[in-house]
C-alpha cells in the first residue's frame, strides 16, 4: 500500500505536471496537444503541465480528454487537425494499467492513420508498464514513431531527479537528454507513492 493519502497524490501530481510543463518548454514546443483518460489523477497532472506550459512559454496547449475504447480513433483526428509540435499521452493513474495500456495502443495506432504532427511524449508509467511496447507490435506505429522523437520522463528516487529521455524505437532503449532536480518535499511524495518507502538520499 502506497504511504500517500489521495490528496498528496493529487498534489504529487501538480508537482510532477509544473515540472513536466517546465522540460516541455525547454524542448522548444510551443503547441502543445495533452491526451489523458477522464479519471482524477492523470487529468491532475495533464492540467498541472498545461498550466506550466502556458506560464513559461505563452504558447498553445489543449486538454484532449480519452474515453477508453469509447473515442481513441475520434481523439486521433482532432490531434490531426491541432497540428501539435508535440503530443503528451498522460495515461496511468487510478484507472486499471491493462485498461490504459489498451486505450493506449489504440490511440497511437490511430495517430499513426492519421499522421498526427509533432514529437511524441509518454508518461512514465504506460511506458513502465509496457504500453509502448505493445503499440510497437504494430509496424504502422512502428514506422510512425520512427521519424519523430519519442520521450518519456523517468525518476531517479535516489537522487531526488526527474529524467527526460528519448527512447530508441528499435530497442526500447532510454538516452537521458535532461534531468531536473526536485524538491525534498517532491521526492518524499514519489518515494512513498511509487516506492512505499522514505526518501533515502541526501
Amino acid at each position: 500500500m502506497p504511504l500517500t493519502t489521495f490528496e498528496e497524490e493529487i498534489y504529487l501530481r501538480t508537482l510532477t505536471g509544473r515540472l513536466v510543463g517546465k522540460a516541455v518548454s525547454d524542448f522548444g514546443v510551443n503547441k502543445l496537444a495533452v491526451v489523458a483518460p477522464r479519471n482524477i489523477i492523470c487529468t491532475a497532472i495533464a492540467t498541472a503541465t498545461e498550466a506550466a506550459f502556458l506560464d513559461y512559454t505563452g504558447g498553445i496547449t489543449y486538454h484532449f480528454l480519452v474515453e477508453p475504447g469509447k473515442n481513441e480513433e475520434e481523439v486521433a483526428k482532432r490531434l490531426a487537425e491541432f497540428k501539435p509540435h508535440a503530443t503528451l499521452l498522460q495515461f496511468g493513474g487510478e484507472s486499471p494499467i491493462e485498461e490504459m495500456k489498451k486505450s493506449f495502443t489504440a490511440l497511437l495506432k490511430y495517430i499513426a492513420e492519421n499522421n498526427v504532427p509533432g514529437d511524441i511524449i509518454v508518461h512514465v508509467r504506460i511506458f513502465a508498464a509496457g504500453g509502448l511496447s505493445e503499440a510497437l507490435k504494430d509496424e504502422k506505429v512502428k514506422e510512425y514513431l520512427s521519424k519523430r522523437n519519442v520521450l518519456v520522463y523517468t525518476v531517479d528516487f535516489d537522487h531526488g531527479r526527474v529524467i527526460v529521455n528519448k527512447i530508441n524505437i528499435e530497442d526500447n532503449t532510454l538516452t537521458p537528454l535532461k534531468e531536473y532536480h526536485v524538491t525534498l518535499e517532491h521526492a518524499d511524495l514519489l518515494n512513498r507513492s511509487l516506492k512505499d518507502r522514505r526518501v533515502t538520499f541526501q
